[in-house]
């Protein structure tokens, strides 16, 4: 019996021997690790005469194949069985009734701010944003509201620090996203449509106020656009919105220093019984500001007056949301209550669009 043949049998003996992984990681190391013995036999080939390493090496190839051949059988034996150990041990009845799992809901303003995002989207109008904290220029001036208003003075208006010494008008939480339609006229010109969804400021507090809320805001601008135009853009976005057949809205004359001529924006409805019917009765619910954009305005956006005119609104996201799904107080929309929550909350696959439906 040859040197060669002794050792193979040493070593499946070895490795059928081997008790776990690390018994058997031993005995590879031992034959085909780096430093191990049949490894360092085929080191010795190269000293050998051209004949003598053709016998040899032939030899040393197969025993080491065998070898790892019987290791990787005796390593896959090994993991079947702790695998039919598993089984055994750790058998699952599948016909049990899954476990509860917590789930968390989308906030009635995030679904909300979605749904109008779609039905905008609709008509052509993009997404614009812009920055929370905003500068006294774009908040105030480049929109046409004089020194002298009351927005510009502290009970209204959440200022900034500036520095001791700084004599810059201090910076604002904006106080509606009029400032990114200017960043939105400004960055592409016009002809535009943008509506500007986002958190808006103001010190106020009670059951429908909250000193932060969300606005969204709508700018279309082109050569001949009209007021006409602007009621048909907010009657189609009612009646997608509300989800109702028949709209009627009625404009009643009003200011706002950022457009010229400016209207408030009321829907027709009833409050039989105590629950809010859109479309029906003889009741009028102011919704949203409205108007043509003032030349001012326009000339701090960077367009030309003289060529350009357009219309631009705003709502309140929470007050919709509020009338659309029958929430009775503002105050519960940032309290966090996890029972609210769940009540008006919506799942992750109520995913608003205009072909098939916007609520529940």
């Amino acid at each position: 019996m040859s040197d060669l043949t002794t050792l193979r049998q040493s070593y499946l003996e070895r490795i059928s021997g081997a008790a776990d992984g690390d018994a058997l990681e031993a005995v590879r190391l031992a034959a085909l690790g780096k430093k191990g013995e049949i490894s360092g036999m085929m080191k010795e080939l190269g000293r050998m005469s051209p004949e003598e390493r053709q016998t040899r090496g032939a030899e040393l190839n197969r025993l080491r194949d065998e070898v790892d051949t019987a290791l990787r059988a005796r390593k896959q034996g090994m993991e079947d069985a702790a695998l039919d150990a598993r089984l055994k041990d750790e058998w699952l009845d599948v016909t049990l009734p899954g476990r509860p799992r917590p789930q968390g809901s989308i906030h009635p303003v995030s679904q909300v701010t979605e749904e109008v995002t779609a039905i905008f989207a609709d008509m052509g109008f993009r997404v614009a944003e812009g920055p929370q904290i905003e500068s006294d220029w774009f908040n105030f001036d480049a929109l046409n509201i004089p020194p002298e208003h009351p927005a510009r003075q502290e009970h209204d208006t959440f200022f900034m620090a500036r520095a001791e010494g700084d004599l810059r008008p201090p910076h604002v939480l904006r106080t509606h996203t009029s400032p990114v339609q200017i960043r939105a006229m400004q960055a592409t010109g016009a002809p535009i449509r943008v509506i500007a969804p986002g958190r808006v400021y103001r010190m106020d507090m009670d059951q429908t106020h909250a000193p932060m809320f969300h606005q969204v805001e709508g700018l279309a601008l082109g050569k001949d656009i009209s007021m006409a135009n602007l009621k048909w853009t907010l009657e189609e976005f009612c009646r997608a919105f509300f989800e109702v057949d028949e709209v009627e809205l009625r404009f009643r004359a009003s200011h706002f220093p950022f457009t010229e001529p400016s209207a408030e924006v009321d829907i027709r409805c009833s409050w039989e019984g105590g629950k809010l019917t859109i479309g029906q009765g003889n009741s009028w619910l102011e919704i949203l500001g409205s108007g043509m954009v003032h030349p001012k305005v326009l000339a701090a956006g960077g367009i030309d007056p003289d060529q350009w005119q357009g219309f631009a609104f705003g709502m309140g996201i929470d007050r919709i949301a509020m009338l659309k799904y029958g929430i009775p107080d503002l105050r519960a929309f940032f309290e966090s209550d996890l029972r609210w929550l769940r009540h008006y909350g919506f799942a992750a696959g109520d995913v608003p669009s205009v072909a098939g439906g916007l609520s529940r």
